[in-house]
């Protein structure tokens, strides 16, 4: 359902989430964050919760860090422990440690949200469309999305090639040194497509108009309309919930 949505409203509301995810020093805020983007995954987009278990691993690593280093070293701001202060985690450090590793998950999961349920076509689409983004830019993001999986694509081919002349299968995952020997051949591939693509944009005189037709852009309608008022209660609601725990 996510997916179907207008990408800018949906980058503004999720850009304004965590926004609010950095100001608001609380606990409670963030681990409603946290539960809303992963409901929002689970239920609207049907994901697995083990996937969604998956994303937080890395930003669970990265607050970690926030989180030892607040209670070993215990060097926060004056502001940082004046807000975690009112929290009821023990002491001020592990109260300012708890809500800096939330809020690291907390603004990754939002950023998940957004990744897994926009199509980046239709986001650069949308970025020509509304917001003017120059086509030459445009086409070279489109160009740079193709290129990352063709890249992927023909380093399997050269594993293949490279197996089939020693005479067995290749690897699952390759070897530090077949990984280095693959970095030139495939630099040379990146080059000549890039060169490729080059001539092509030149071709379509992208600096030539100011103005161009885009299309299968994706138009707003009464769905987006309600995404963004459904979000902004779900933020009012989570900075309600805040207040009222903290008060």
């Amino acid at each position: 359902m996510l997916s179907a949505l207008h990408p800018l409203p949906k980058l503004v509301l999720c850009l304004a989430w965590i926004a609010a995810s950095i100001l608001v020093f609380d606990a409670v805020f963030q681990v409603a964050t946290i539960l809303v983007a992963a409901l929002a995954l689970v239920l609207a987009e049907r994901r697995s919760p083990l996937l969604v278990l998956a994303l937080m691993v890395p930003f669970a690593l990265f607050g970690f860090g926030f989180l030892t280093t607040s209670v070993l070293f215990r060097q926060e701001s004056d502001f940082a422990l004046k807000m975690s202060s009112e929290t009821p985690f023990g002491g001020a450090a592990l109260s300012a440690g708890i809500v800096l590793f939330l809020r690291a998950i907390a603004c990754g999961m939002v950023s998940a949200l957004f990744a897994l349920t926009t199509d980046p076509g239709r986001l650069i689409k949308a970025l020509m469309l509304s917001w003017r983004l120059p086509a030459s830019i445009g086409y070279a993001l489109f160009s740079a999305l193709h290129l990352v999986p063709d890249l992927a694509a023909e380093a399997r081919q050269m594993r293949l090639a490279r197996a089939m002349r020693r005479g067995r299968p290749p690897r699952r995952i390759p070897g530090p040194g077949e990984a280095a020997s693959l970095v030139v051949p495939l630099l040379a591939y990146a080059i000549r497509r890039a060169s490729r693509s080059a001539i092509a944009m030149e071709a379509r005189g992208l600096g030539a108009r100011p103005h161009r037709t885009v299309t299968g852009a994706p138009v707003m309608g009464r769905r987006d309309a309600v995404f963004v008022v459904a979000a902004v209660v779900l933020i009012g609601a989570s900075l309600a919930a805040a207040a009222a725990w903290g008060g």
